[in-house]
């Protein structure tokens, strides 16, 4: 998406936000309730100073899809389960832009929120950047009403993120909407620093700086459906080299579109006769997930057969039924006993059927893929039938 058509769009929805809607008397109660599966991208426009000196601009698209898994056990303990995929679709450093292909491997992560914005991590991988933000009042709120809560946010400096704490000044300003939905617009504050008891990364000496954001917060179930942050900070190296950041960084929470299920099932229905018992159709907490069963690749490869072509043909035209969707591709192998090999082909074989679609027409931002290994069988490896309904590939059209 071009630069200026997005700050434009940015700006024009978050007129949206501020616009205000009747207010009730007496305190707004504000609290995390989750209930549904989302999609979620981090964008980071930040323009990078090197001593001073200007050396580039900093810029990084993160987006994600999370499954709502929460059960009935942590519902009486006031959480809410996710488990997804986050992928970055674009990152550019000093000007230098790296983008591989649209082709996307998913970054796996688990988390649970509680009432308060308390989110505790179950699989670690960097994502999501933003810990624990926002924090929500544990009494009711009104306007020009405060509290503070501790977060967490990944800085990535080049060697990879490291997370600072963040000590958050709340302030409640007012109820507004956003995209038709009651919010409830926030400012956030904090300063860029390491406290006394956190690890500073080797090298370095200190941070300063400062962080002003606004936030849109729904008011049906306390998710943050916008933060826009602007940014000035420095880190100090203890050599004296300085490292300084100045831009913006937005949070978005949207939901993915229904997907015309019964459209996907007539397509198939429609070429049944053509491949009878080639591709599966069924539901998942994630949306419609389409299994291509057996799929014919070289021995040991990623390269596929050219027989397979009219089952592609037939999963792209499925795929166009829900032409707004992101799609997640999922590989999977036969376990032959070396699991590390079986990862990377899962991966490449994923990448390969990706690759496929894409030539058929369907766009590669919305693609993400996935390996499995060997790890998630259904069937036993231990004979000639069931390893080939273990070699499989599974698209899932999310929502």
């Amino acid at each position: 998406m071009n630069g200026r058509f997005h700050l434009a769009r940015f700006a024009a929805l978050s007129v949206l936000c501020l616009t205000p809607v009747l207010s009730y008397a007496g305190g707004t109660s504000i609290s995390y309730n989750g209930g549904r599966n989302y999609s979620y991208t981090e964008r980071t426009d930040l323009r990078r100073y090197d001593n001073g000196k200007y050396t580039g601009l900093t810029s990084r698209e993160v987006r994600s899809f999370m499954t709502d898994v929460t059960s009935i056990a942590d519902k009486k303990e006031g959480l809410s389960r996710y488990d997804g995929n986050f992928y970055v679709l674009e990152k550019t450093v000093r000007g230098k832009k790296n983008v591989d292909g649209g082709i996307q491997m998913a970054i796996p992560s688990s988390f649970t929120i509680g009432r308060d914005g308390e989110l505790s991590i179950q699989e670690d991988n960097g994502f999501p950047s933003f810990r624990s933000f926002p924090h929500y009042p544990e009494e009711d709120v009104e306007p020009g009403d405060k509290w503070t809560g501790e977060s967490l946010r990944a800085v990535d400096l080049g060697g990879g993120n490291i997370f600072i704490p963040m000590l958050v000044e709340y302030t409640y300003l007012r109820e507004g909407t956003w995209k038709n939905e009651p919010v409830h617009i926030i400012q956030a504050k904090w300063a860029t620093r390491f406290p006394g008891d956190c690890e500073i990364p080797d090298g370095m000496s200190s941070a300063a700086g400062s962080h002003r954001a606004t936030l849109c917060i729904s008011a049906l179930n306390g998710a943050m459906l916008l933060c826009s942050d602007t940014v000035d900070e420095t880190f100090f190296y203890e050599d004296g080299n300085t490292v300084s950041f100045k831009g913006t960084i937005s949070l978005f929470t949207d939901y993915a579109p229904k997907v015309d299920r019964r459209e996907v099932r007539v397509e198939l229905e429609k070429n049944r006769e053509k491949i009878p018992d080639g591709i599966t159709i069924d539901e998942t907490d994630s949306g419609l997930r389409l299994t291509i069963k057996n799929l014919q690749f070289a021995s040991d490869s990623a390269d596929l057969l050219p027989g397979e072509s009219e089952r592609l043909d037939l999963i792209a035209e499925m795929l166009k039924k829900s032409p707004k969707s992101q799609y997640l591709v999922t590989g999977h192998t036969a376990d032959v006993g070396n699991e590390k090999g079986q990862q990377t082909l899962s991966e490449e074989r994923a990448k390969a059927i990706a690759g496929a679609l894409i030539e058929r027409g369907i766009p590669k931002d919305q693609i993400v893929c996935k390996g499995m290994g060997a790890r998630v069988p259904v069937a036993t490896n231990s004979t000639p039938e069931g390893m080939a309904r273990n070699r499989r590939v599974e698209i899932t059209i999310l929502e």
